[in-house]
């Protein structure tokens, strides 16, 4: 068995499983779940028609293995999108590579990347999506954990790693629209980074699979976008990772791609080939339809925006909250324990959240997720606001 198994932790919700195995919801409410962040809004239905088309236009596409590095009208329509969307002019046949999803492309990234050594550092956000620990550790490498500065709208705090870290960091994972934050990294931030990667040879995996769910009039910036401002137009050392899970409601279509250094993507489409990580020709079809097309996504984000501007005034005036800058999460902040707050919120008023603790790390002295709740706004409006009027009714209670 793989020793490194060992180090792995719990993943969020079978530690939330566990800290409501002895609670009775109760029964006068029915049950609202905040607390996984799965997209619930309808899938637009050309996307299940594109599905429909490609098996029965092309019946013979089941037949073949595919390509691991796509269709080239697949990696055209990456490429197209990263200059709809962000301006960049980007080789459709040397810096794009299609995925099963951002979640998996970030584990598998990592093991391209990393040279197995207890030297070796990961570093990456606190609080951060599980993978990004996960990752570092089964490939033999040591996670670093910088905290989230909410006097600073959660930017991480880069400037508290120690420069010995940074000379032993080979991989650092940002995040930006953050989980659970939705805070966005400005081009100071991004030059900051790079010029870090630049002295110590690093690469940064941008994962950028909220990036089309915002409540600015300005969209989120994004790493190659910042990398080509700051007039590195060979996306040196970085790669963008985003999917269609949170863009196009399709979660289980398990579709995505990265982007960036092309002699990154070289080594991981390499990688990619022994891992067997083919994307099934059905899903490619529907990939390109997806990236083609903005409406659904305009009208996508117009109903977050509507969810949320009805949602957020209920909780500011009982939680610690704001609108977040991007997104699907609510980062709240709650009096008292963040645990103890979730299970009593179940079992008095049957709403689920994710306690703040268990989406970070102890880490120099403390874990910047304590005292936080997460709340997935991923439900139908209705649902939502019926969620925030308990909490509301909730926290009044506890006081």
């Amino acid at each position: 068995m793989n020793p490194l198994l060992s180090r792995l932790q719990p993943y969020p919700f079978e530690r939330l499983r566990q800290l409501f195995s002895t609670v009775t919801p109760n029964p006068a409410f029915s049950a609202i779940s905040l607390g996984m962040g799965e997209p619930k809004h309808p899938t637009p239905a050309f996307l299940q028609q594109a599905m429909v088309d490609a098996i029965t236009s092309q019946p013979s596409g089941l037949a073949a293995y595919p390509a691991t590095a796509g269709e080239p009208k697949l990696r055209e329509a990456f490429t197209r999108w990263l200059n709809t969307r962000y301006q960049l002019e980007v080789n459709p046949a040397t810096q794009v590579l299609p995925v099963n999803g951002s979640r998996e492309a970030l584990f598998a990234l990592a093991q391209t990347l990393l040279e197995p050594s207890p030297e070796a550092v990961v570093v990456c956000p606190n609080p951060f999506y599980q993978i990004y620990e996960g990752a570092a550790l089964l490939s033999g490498a040591q996670p670093y954990f910088v905290a989230s500065d909410p006097k600073r709208n959660f930017a991480q705090d880069w400037d508290s790693v120690p420069d010995a870290i940074w000379a032993r960091t080979q991989l650092l994972f940002v995040c930006s629209p953050g989980n659970p934050t939705g805070a966005v990294m400005p081009l100071s931030e991004w030059e900051k980074l790079f010029a870090l990667s630049d002295r110590h040879g690093f690469v940064i995996a941008s994962d950028e699979c909220y990036s089309e769910i915002y409540f600015r009039e300005e969209p989120p910036l994004g790493g190659m976008e910042a990398a080509a401002k700051l007039g590195r137009s060979d996306f040196k050392n970085l790669i963008s990772l985003t999917s269609l899970s949170k863009r196009s409601n399709v979660p289980g279509m398990r579709s995505g791609f990265a982007a960036g250094d092309a002699a990154l993507i070289k080594q991981f489409l390499l990688y990619r080939t022994y891992h067997g990580s083919a994307m099934s020709p059905v899903v490619q079809s529907a990939s390109i339809a997806a990236w083609n097309d903005e409406d659904h996504v305009v009208e996508n984000r117009r109903m977050y925006r509507d969810k949320f501007a009805q949602v957020t005034p209920i909780l500011t005036d009982v939680l610690k909250v704001a609108l977040p800058d991007a997104a699907f999460y609510l980062w709240a902040g709650v009096r008292g324990s963040d645990t103890d707050f979730a299970r009593d919120l179940l079992a008095q008023y049957n709403v689920t959240v994710l306690p703040g603790s268990y989406l970070a790390r102890d880490a120099h002295g403390s874990n910047p997720g304590t005292g936080r709740i997460r709340m997935a706004l991923v439900a139908e409006t209705a649902e939502c606001v019926e969620a925030a009027r308990r909490i509301a009714e909730f926290v009044n209670s506890r006081s």
